[in-house]
C-alpha cells in the first residue's frame, strides 16, 4: 500500500480553483444562480457519502437509525440521518483510543493511505478532543480563513500579530498557515499571555509596527490597555487598522475605541469544520461559505429546523472532507441565526448573525435558556464594564438554582449602580439572577483572561 506524503496527497492549484480566495473568489461566485450552486454543493456532498460509509462510526451511528445507503439520494435526505456532536466523539476514543474510528486514516482513498495531521481542543467545555485533519482538508480550513482575511482587507503589506495559542491547539498553527500560505502578510506568532506576557507582546507590536491584530475580542482589548499603562497610544504609536477575531457584537465599539477607532471583522468557526462564516467589508452578518458546507439551523430541545430567523444550534455538514474524517451532520452546540435579505456582496450565500452562546452549557433559570458566553453583549450597557465577567451556577439548599454574575467595573460599586445593572440583565434576559460589581482584574485568576484562548464564563458549582 502506498503511503503519501503531505504535498502528494493534496493539489494546492486545483484547490485554489476549487475554493477560490481574493478576487477570484468574488468573480466566482458574486451573481452565481442558487441552482449552480446548489449542483455544486450536490457534487461534494456525494462524495462526502461515499466515502462517510467506510468509516466504522459513520456505518454504526447511521445503522443504528436504521438508514441503508440506498436512503439517502441527496441533500434534501441529510434530515434523515442523524447528528453528532463531541459526546460521540468522545465515545469513539473511548471505543478505539487513542483516536477512534471515526476516521479512516487506515482505509485507503484511491488505492493510498493519506498523511494525517493531528491537534487537539482547548478543553473549555470538557476534555480535549483531537482534531485530525488531511492535507486536504487542512489547506481548504487555510483558504476559506485566507478568504476571509482578504475579503475582510487584508494586504501583503501588513504585518500580522497574532494573539492565537501554538502549543496543541489548533488555532495559531491554522491561522498561521492561511496568513503565511496564501496572504502574502507577515505573520508574527505572539501567542496566549502565557506565551508571550502582555507587555511584551505590545512592545513587538511597537517594534514591528503591527498593522492587525488577530485572535479572541477579550484578549485583545486587554492589550489596549496594558498598552496605555506602558505609555503607548494605540493607533499611534501602534498603528493598527485592522483587528479580525471572535467579538461580542454589542461590545465591538468599546473595543474598536481601545485601539483608536480601528476597524473590526468578525468571523466564526469550529475545530473540526474550520471557518464557516465571516464579516465582509459589508459589516452586514457574516457570510456563510456555502461552496464549503451544508448549513442546517436546528432547535435546541428537539433538533428540528427552525423557522426562518429563529436562534438554535448550527449543524454543519463539511463539503470537502472526503478522505481521512468525513464530516455530516456535526452538532456544534453553538446557537446562530440566519439573517434576512440577499447578500449586500451580491453573493449567493446566506448570512449568519453569529456566535449567541453554547447550548451545551447552557444554563435553564425558571425555564429561561440563559448564555453565559453571550453576556458580554449586555453588560456592556453596565456602566464602567471593562468586558470582564464570570458566572457562578449554584443550588440553594430548596434546590433552585442560582446564577450569580460577576462583573469587573472601573467605577465602585454602590448600591445605585448594583440595581441598575440587576434590572438590566432582568430586562434583558427574562428572569432575575444576581450581580456584583468587582474591581478591574479581580477576576482574571477565574477567567484565565492572561492564559486562555477562550476566557471561562462559567463555573458550575452545583
Amino acid at each position: 500500500m502506498k503511503h503519501l506524503s503531505y504535498f502528494e496527497a493534496v493539489d494546492i492549484p486545483s484547490l485554489m480553483r476549487e475554493f477560490p480566495i481574493g478576487a477570484q473568489f468574488l468573480e466566482r461566485f458574486a451573481g452565481m444562480p442558487p441552482q449552480v450552486l446548489r449542483a455544486h454543493q450536490e457534487a461534494l456532498f456525494a462524495r462526502q457519502l461515499r466515502r462517510a460509509w467506510e468509516i466504522p462510526f459513520y456505518q454504526r451511528l447511521w445503522g443504528d437509525a436504521g438508514v441503508r445507503p440506498a436512503d439517502i439520494a441527496s441533500l434534501a435526505d441529510l434530515h434523515k440521518l442523524p447528528p453528532f456532536g463531541k459526546e460521540e466523539i468522545m465515545a469513539s476514543l473511548e471505543r478505539c483510543p487513542p483516536l477512534g474510528d471515526h476516521h479512516g486514516r487506515d482505509i485507503p482513498v484511491d488505492g493510498a493511505i493519506h498523511p494525517m495531521v493531528l491537534h487537539a481542543t482547548s478543553g473549555t467545555t470538557g476534555r480535549p478532543q483531537p482534531l485530525l485533519f488531511s492535507p486536504r482538508s487542512r489547506e481548504v480550513h487555510n483558504l476559506l480563513l485566507a478568504r476571509a482575511y482578504l475579503l475582510q482587507g487584508m494586504r501583503p503589506t501588513d504585518m500580522v500579530h497574532s494573539v492565537y495559542g501554538h502549543g496543541p491547539v489548533n488555532g495559531g498553527h491554522y491561522i498561521r498557515e492561511a496568513v503565511t500560505h496564501y496572504t502574502g502578510a507577515v505573520y508574527f506568532p505572539a501567542g496566549t499571555g502565557v506565551e508571550t506576557p502582555s507587555a511584551k507582546q505590545v512592545e513587538y507590536m511597537r517594534q514591528f509596527g503591527a498593522t492587525v491584530i488577530l485572535g479572541f475580542a477579550d484578549y485583545i482589548k486587554r492589550l489596549a490597555d496594558v498598552a496605555r499603562e506602558n505609555g503607548l497610544v494605540p493607533g499611534r504609536d501602534i498603528p493598527v487598522r485592522m483587528i479580525s477575531g471572535h467579538l461580542a457584537k454589542d461590545a465591538r465599539q468599546a473595543l474598536s475605541q481601545a485601539w483608536g477607532g480601528v476597524e473590526l471583522f468578525d468571523w466564526y468557526g469550529v475545530g473540526d469544520t474550520g471557518l464557516i462564516g465571516a464579516e465582509g467589508p459589508d459589516h452586514d452578518g457574516m457570510h456563510m461559505m456555502e461552496d464549503a458546507h451544508w448549513l442546517e439551523i436546528c432547535d435546541v430541545d428537539s433538533g428540528r429546523p427552525v423557522a426562518a430567523g429563529d436562534a438554535g444550534d448550527l449543524i454543519v455538514t463539511c463539503l470537502f472532507t472526503s478522505d481521512i474524517f468525513p464530516i455530516i451532520r456535526f452538532n456544534t452546540h453553538d446557537v446562530t441565526r440566519v439573517l434576512p435579505g440577499p447578500s449586500r456582496l451580491n453573493l449567493p450565500f446566506r448570512r449568519m448573525e453569529g456566535f449567541l452562546g453554547r447550548s451545551d452549557s447552557m444554563v435553564k433559570l425558571r425555564g429561561i435558556n440563559v448564555f453565559p458566553q453571550a453576556l458580554a453583549s449586555i453588560l456592556v450597557d453596565v456602566e464602567g464594564f471593562n468586558g470582564e465577567y464570570i458566572c457562578t451556577l449554584t443550588r440553594e439548599d430548596s434546590g433552585r438554582e442560582a446564577l450569580l454574575v460577576s462583573v469587573e467595573c472601573a467605577q465602585a460599586s454602590s448600591a445605585e449602580r448594583l440595581s441598575a445593572a440587576r434590572q438590566l440583565l432582568k430586562r434583558k434576559l427574562g428572569v432575575e439572577v444576581e450581580v456584583e460589581l468587582v474591581a478591574p482584574r479581580s477576576l482574571a485568576a477565574l477567567t484565565g483572561v492572561e492564559v486562555r484562548q477562550k476566557p471561562v464564563r462559567l463555573l458550575d458549582k452545583r
